[in-house]
């Protein structure tokens, strides 16, 4: 009965630290996804039209920072709830 109430006070300290971990590491892998993609669709794009590739890069680096902006504020909260 005493391993058993220790082994549910750790996990009830523990859980919370994971999901945080595991929510940061989540978050930079599905960032890590959507610039991926950002990247592929814009490459195909200025191959077909290569004149209005200037205009694709400076979306695409404007669609990129918002992502990074998201992804950091995520990660961010994700460490919050790590540390508390």
């Amino acid at each position: 009965m005493v391993l058993f109430t220790l082994l549910q006070a750790t996990m009830a300290a523990a859980l919370p630290k994971a999901a945080g971990a595991i929510g940061a590491a989540a978050v930079a892998f599905a960032a890590a996804f959507g610039i991926g993609k950002l990247a592929r669709y814009v490459m195909e794009a200025s191959a077909r039209q290569p004149e209005i590739a200037g205009g694709l890069r400076t979306t695409a680096i404007i669609v990129g920072a918002l992502i990074e902006g998201v992804c950091l504020f995520a990660v961010i909260v994700c460490l919050l709830t790590l540390f508390r």
